[in-house]
């Protein structure tokens, strides 16, 4: 009763605050943000998935709930940005040479998986009664996943990478591209129950498909040859204001251009991340876009809470939950049989059959449409939607129930593997380098000549990508800011080296370093005396003085020029080094 009343409470004081601010959806957007930061606490506290508690929240604030919200459609048209940002990101992640070594997994296995599940399920209700357009739209909708809680929860996990991930991402890919021929079925189907019996099939469905391909092909050829160029111009003004906006427009205007060639908008936002996936700019593009990716699924996951309709559950109990057994049961045994088809162990299908077994968002489109085309009856289209969304709810568990099966039989290291394309993702015990100017890339090539692995950033692109063209793993990106270090594997990181020309931002990067992870060596760079005392006294390992090493190496030229022996010399700069350092060293412990 608390919670309930401090919901209905805060949902009052908003809707009088928002009725006199005419700003569109601005109360849905804060009845979001209070709810989530009021409830998503108690699921973190209890390890649950942030997936759940996001659906939860919609069900507590939507119509069938406290009715804090009447309809969901706003939150869910801002939602939709959050599958566009979150398959961006994934794109990111990939690249050609990897998306290449999964080509059997997405056309074949993904391929097969739609149409033997959206068959079987077609046949079911083919049975039950329904006409024959009205089954094969319902089978193919409910034979769809959704990408977004599958792969947003692979990646809280971090399964990610494991050998069921990778499975599942892979059909997931293929039922976004099989989302263009199911909606134009849609189409055709809606035309014959409107009337229409000299509508074009062939003609439709032609076009269709011609105007998909020419969006993917201007998103490819396009993307290549100018994302690069205006990614690197943008990077050049060193503005992070400016480079994050270049990265949602990149983001939104990929998006834009599939979903008018009747594709998923999230299809175009993947090409784009997978064009910006083997450039230097990854990893702070990755880092920027993260925000508003979590916030937008946010959105996104409560849109789908408002929509369970609890009316229609009560009406249609035995319907709604006959329906997701079965549905549940075949496509996760379906699939199941065929990922072991394609050469993988039975723990691994059967995960992956679990993962992808609930329904996706993209039914809720495809069930809309052929409602709204008279192809299907309405009734019926709310049943199926229901279970749909209750399914959704359901993928969490599902997804630990196959976790524990693995970890219960064989041990979930045994699935995870190295990236394919060399990226940080399978680097342990390598070096990172803040900064690769003149002496970062000395160190660079003394580590590579020992073959000890590094990872360098750098804010210069003309540099990295300079860098990057001779093999280095050398990415745009700021040092300073956590979040890219933890994109670059710091926590299995040996050592950090900064080299950075800013004193001031070397000292802030060694402080945030020592205070987040307080383990790692750091062995710093200094300009002078008291650059050196403050890098120590923000907790580097060892620091190196710049201008003394440099008066030191030249006194050497001069007194070995002037006849002074080189053991002599030698001898003499290490006991001034030594001293100096010393000195240096003590002179704070005597200040305090």
């Amino acid at each position: 009763m608390a919670v309930e009343n401090e919901v209905l409470a805060a949902g009052a004081a908003v809707e009088a605050v928002a009725d006199g601010i005419h700003v569109p959806y601005l109360k849905e957007v804060i009845v979001f943000l209070i709810p989530a930061v009021a409830v998503m606490p108690l699921f973190h506290w209890f390890r649950a998935s942030t997936v759940l508690g996001y659906l939860f929240i919609g069900a507590l604030i939507g119509p069938h709930g406290f009715a804090i919200i009447a309809q969901g459609v706003g939150l869910s048209q801002i939602g939709e940005l959050g599958v566009v940002f979150l398959l961006f990101t994934i794109g990111l992640e990939l690249s050609w040479q990897r998306l290449r070594s999964m080509r059997t997994y997405v056309l074949g296995l993904g391929g097969a998986q739609v149409l033997v599940c959206g068959f079987a399920l077609l046949g079911l209700f083919y049975m039950a009664g329904l006409s024959l357009p009205a089954s094969t739209v319902l089978g193919f909708a409910l034979a769809l996943s959704s990408t977004a809680i599958v792969t947003q929860l692979l990646i809280e996990r971090g399964e990610f990478a494991a050998q069921p991930g990778r499975i599942a991402f892979s059909i997931l890919l293929m039922q976004d591209l099989a989302v263009v021929p199911i909606l134009v079925m849609v189409s055709i189907f809606s035309a014959y129950a409107a009337g229409g019996d000299d509508v074009n099939m062939f003609s439709l469905a032609g076009m269709a498909v011609l105007k998909a391909a020419v969006a993917v092909a201007l998103i490819l050829t396009v993307g290549r040859y100018v994302l690069r160029w205006i990614y690197g111009v943008v990077a050049r003004t060193k503005n992070p204001e400016l480079f994050l906006a270049l990265s949602l427009l990149a983001a939104l205007l990929t998006a834009v251009a599939t979903g008018a060639a009747g594709l998923s908008m999230a299809l175009g936002a993947f090409l784009a991340g997978l064009l910006l996936s083997d450039t230097e700019f990854r990893p702070q593009i990755e880092t920027d876009i993260q925000p508003f990716k979590a916030l937008l699924l946010g959105l996104f996951f409560i849109s789908v809470g408002i929509g369970m309709d609890f009316s229609v559950f009560r009406d249609n109990f035995d319907a709604v939950l006959g329906l997701i057994a079965v549905f549940l049961v075949l496509k996760t045994a379906l699939i199941a049989a065929l990922t072991l088809s394609f050469g993988q162990s039975r723990l691994c299908s059967l995960r992956t059959g679990l993962l992808l077994a609930s329904g996706g968002e993209f039914a809720f489109v495809v069930i809309a449409g052929a409602a709204e085309g008279g192809v299907v009856p309405l009734a019926v289209a709310h049943v199926v939607q229901l279970s749909a969304a209750v399914s959704m709810a359901m993928t969490p568990g599902l997804a630990s129930l196959g976790a524990w099966l693995q970890k219960r039989f064989d041990g979930f290291e045994g699935d995870r593997e190295r990236d394919a394309d060399g990226t940080t993702e399978g680097l342990e015990g390598h070096v990172i380098i803040a900064g690769y100017g003149r002496v970062g890339r000395t160190i660079g090539r003394l580590l590579r000549e020992q073959q000890l692995p590094f990872v360098a950033l750098d804010l210069d692109p003309v540099r990295s990508r300079a860098a990057r063209v001779r093999g280095e793993l050398v990415y745009y990106g700021d040092a300073a800011r956590p979040e890219m270090l933890e994109r670059v594997g710091i926590a299995k990181a040996s050592a950090v080296v900064v080299t950075l020309d800013n004193s001031d931002a070397a000292s802030r990067l060694v402080r945030a370093l020592r205070t987040k992870w307080p383990k790692v060596p750091i062995y710093a760079r200094a300009r002078d005396r008291e650059h050196m005392l403050e890098l120590e006294a923000a907790g580097a390992t060892a620091v190196v003085h710049e201008a003394l090493e440099a008066s030191l190496q030249l006194s050497g030229h001069v007194l070995r020029a002037i006849g002074a022996s080189s053991e002599a010399t030698s001898t003499l700069i290490e006991r001034v080094r030594i001293e100096v350092y010393e000195r240096q060293v003590k002179a704070p412990e005597e200040a305090s």
